[in-house]
């Protein structure tokens, strides 16, 4: 995530922020420059305000109303909503202040997610210009009824509101043995099935073969090898060839996890970048190695050899400080040299480049 600051008097700010709390300025994220601007009304909407500005107007994102989104629209648009929210296909019941509440953490997740994607150049088709577009339901559970499951149905992802819950979602990723539930990783892996569809499948002719060929045969009955997981457990030293032990289930679930981990990975080493982060894990005589990452991660040239080299000195750090104030890693993986290779397909193929 960029570091942003506030136009009007160059504090920082967060990519939440609807405030700026030095000069009281409004705040909204503008996703096409990839801005935050401070805002001043002027008759019903909003003029950009501070270094640079140049007085363009804007509207706040419907669900602003609900403390959910800060996302910006420009004034003169009909539309209501934003990039983000205009995937959103069901939304929770806002007379209830629970719903709103777990919404709203839903929506952080979700927003940080699609930052991501317009970052890295990907395409984003609501379900209004096309019926297998990407669309979000937050559904709540209704008593008496099945539970909601989170997943994936032609573009279609149904996120559990109860996952917004923290005791709720630590019980599943307890019962489920996933050390690593989150609600932003729920929305990257879930997208990385519908991106499996638009860049596999439907993407370069020969994106298909040269996923089967690294992920496995996407082929086989998906139910069948679901219910075999499950029943069976992990595949035996799965560590060696999958990200996580789920990943091993279905070649699309491999897929899907090893997508969601690269985006884990490239979203943290931009915020490693803009924060300045340099990691020199050295030990007195030891040479090993020096990161600085100076690079954009998110530059089209970028290579994954940088990308893997710096991930593995900062994810290293990361987990050094969670050690030190008592707390789990807060990356749990081990990415072996087949993981690296599947990697380094996905950093292709978000590039145009997988297939070729």
């Amino acid at each position: 995530m960029k570091l942003f600051s506030c136009p009007a008097c160059s504090q920082v700010v967060f990519f939440e922020n609807v405030l700026c709390e030095r000069c009281g300025h409004a705040l909204g994220y503008e996703p096409d420059t990839n801005r935050m601007l401070a805002l001043e009304p002027d008759d019903g909407i909003f003029v950009s305000a501070g270094t640079h500005s140049d007085g363009s107007r804007w509207k706040y994102c419907a669900n602003y109303q609900y403390g959910v989104c800060n996302w910006l629209v420009a004034g003169d648009s009909v539309d209501p909503f934003c990039r983000a929210c205009s995937h959103n296909v069901t939304v929770p019941d806002t007379s209830d202040p629970d719903n709103v509440a777990r919404w709203r953490r839903m929506e952080i997740a979700k927003r940080r997610m699609i930052y991501t994607l317009i970052r890295l150049g990907l395409p984003l088709i609501t379900r209004d210009e096309n019926p297998d577009g990407l669309g979000f339901d937050f559904l709540a559970e209704t008593p008496g009824e099945p539970h909601v499951m989170t997943g994936h149905d032609d573009g279609l992802i149904t996120i559990a509101l109860t996952e917004a819950d923290d005791a709720e979602r630590e019980k599943r990723r307890t019962s489920m043995g996933e050390p690593y539930r989150t609600l932003l990783g729920h929305f990257r892996h879930e997208v990385g099935h519908w991106y499996w569809d638009r860049l596999v499948r439907d993407g370069n002719p020969g994106a298909l073969e040269a996923c089967r060929a690294i992920f496995g045969d996407d082929s086989e009955d998906y139910g069948e090898a679901l219910q075999r997981h499950y029943q069976n457990g992990p595949k035996a030293n799965w560590q060696d060839e999958y990200v996580s032990s789920y990943a091993g289930a279905h070649a699309w679930e491999d897929f899907a996890e090893t997508w969601a981990h690269y985006l884990h990975i490239v979203d943290t080493l931009e915020t490693g970048h803009w924060w300045g982060v340099s990691v020199d894990p050295r030990v007195r005589d030891s040479g090993l190695l020096t990161t600085t990452i100076d690079f954009d991660v998110f530059d089209r040239q970028a290579v994954i050899g940088d990308i893997d080299e710096a991930w593995l000195a900062l994810s290293a750090a990361l987990n050094s400080f969670n050690r030190s104030m008592g707390h789990q890693d807060l990356y749990p993986f081990v990415i072996s040299a087949t993981v690296r290779d599947k990697l380094g397909f996905i950093h292709d193929l978000v590039r145009g480049r997988a297939g070729s």
